[in-house]
């Protein structure tokens, strides 16, 4: 189905209006620009500055609306009342904030009273002892199969410029796994299709890695590089490798909702937009037989634990071992002979090393739990 209508329209907006600063008089916010000051000067990633900043200030108008306006005053109890006030909150649509967004709101405050303590502004740090709520570990949602990615893909009309410039994307997306951000902000310099990779620089956490891309994502770039990539240049050329109908770097709403149109228009109904390719590349390939660590490389986790939850989604090797090795069939293998005596020694070692890995798991979710 031809998707001239799915690409962004172009739209002329007035200008919005300056937003004033919440609690303008309250002496918090001298606080919190000198922090922000202190993390750009430590190099931290312009994402992280922003997140932290909004937290504060978010903090700061609660705390204004409570006639608190020095760092002093700031007490663990009142910090504990913030974080209930953030379990309590809803958004405009009614729903509350997840308890990832309600730790990104904990850890920016911790982060913002450590450095005061640091700095002599306040003589202890209230929020040192507070207790952060615990993220579930959930399993992604909506994890879409190969059918499924082929068919949002397949929807890009590629006779069309923009079009083709989406199919480009949505192939880079799936075959390299990177975050949105990290692809909005790739450069025509990051991208060597000769040898099929690509360098994304300052990913989450500042850091840069390589990932490798397939060939026929490298087909569509090429293709769009040659074809579309010159007829959106406007202006001054910044070398954004993906540009938006306006000639700019793509807006991060604006490829979510891209990519929502293309889902809703190939009959997918699924929560999230550009973060399902990355959950389909990690999964797919964990089921085809890749490392985790490898899998781990690709997406960019500093930590393990991270990539090992696609372990979890992973459902279709370990179903055919399921199959295979579990007793309790429709119909029962004929027994051999040679293994009447008991398992071989390597079937053995795999299952004692498994009992020893869950009962390792088990005591270190009882130590966890306990009070």
């Amino acid at each position: 189905m031809a998707l001239r209508a799915l690409n962004p329209r172009r739209r002329h907006r007035r200008p919005a209006a300056p937003v004033p600063m919440p609690a303008p008089g309250n002496a918090l916010h001298g606080y919190a620009r000198e922090f922000r000051e202190w993390t750009l000067a430590k190099a931290y990633s312009e994402r992280t500055v922003r997140t932290q900043h909004g937290a504060i200030t978010r903090f700061i108008v609660w705390a204004d609306e409570r006639g608190l306006a020095k760092p002093s005053e700031v007490t663990r109890p009142i910090l504990e009342r913030y974080q209930r006030h953030l379990y309590h909150y809803r958004k405009k649509n009614g729903q509350p904030l997840s308890v990832g967004g309600q730790l990104v709101q904990l850890h920016a405050l911790k982060a913002w009273f450590k450095w005061l303590t640091r700095e002599n502004h306040i003589l202890s740090n209230p929020a040192s002892e507070l207790e952060l709520p615990r993220l579930p570990r959930l399993l992604p949602r909506g994890v879409l199969s190969v059918a499924q990615i082929e068919e949002v893909i397949n929807q890009c009309d590629v006779a069309t410029p923009l079009g083709l410039r989406n199919r480009a994307m949505f192939e880079t997306f799936y075959s390299t796994g990177i975050r949105k951000f990290e692809l909005i902000n790739l450069k025509l310099y990051d991208v060597d299709l000769e040898r099929g990779t690509v360098m994304v620089r300052a990913g989450k956490g500042a850091r840069d890695r390589i990932v490798p891309v397939g060939e026929r994502a490298c087909a569509w770039i090429d293709k769009y590089l040659r074809d579309v990539r010159p007829e959106l240049v406007t202006g001054r050329d910044d070398a954004t490798l993906f540009l938006h109908e306006h000639g700019c770097a793509f807006p991060v709403t604006s490829l979510g909702d891209l990519v929502k149109r293309h889902l809703e228009h190939a009959g997918i109904q699924v929560r999230g937009a550009c973060h399902l390719f990355r959950h389909a590349m990690a999964t797919h390939m964990l089921e085809n037989g890749a490392d985790t660590r490898f899998i781990q490389m690709m997406l960019g986790h500093a930590d393990l634990a991270t990539t090992q939850i696609y372990t979890r989604v992973s459902i279709a090797k370990l179903k055919e071992i399921h199959i295979a090795t579990h007793p309790a069939r429709l119909e029962r293998a004929p027994r051999d002979a040679g293994n009447v005596a008991g398992p071989q020694p390597a079937a053995a070692k795999a299952r004692d090393t498994l009992l020893a890995a869950l009962n390792a798991e088990r005591d270190e979710d009882a130590a966890t739990d306990a009070p």
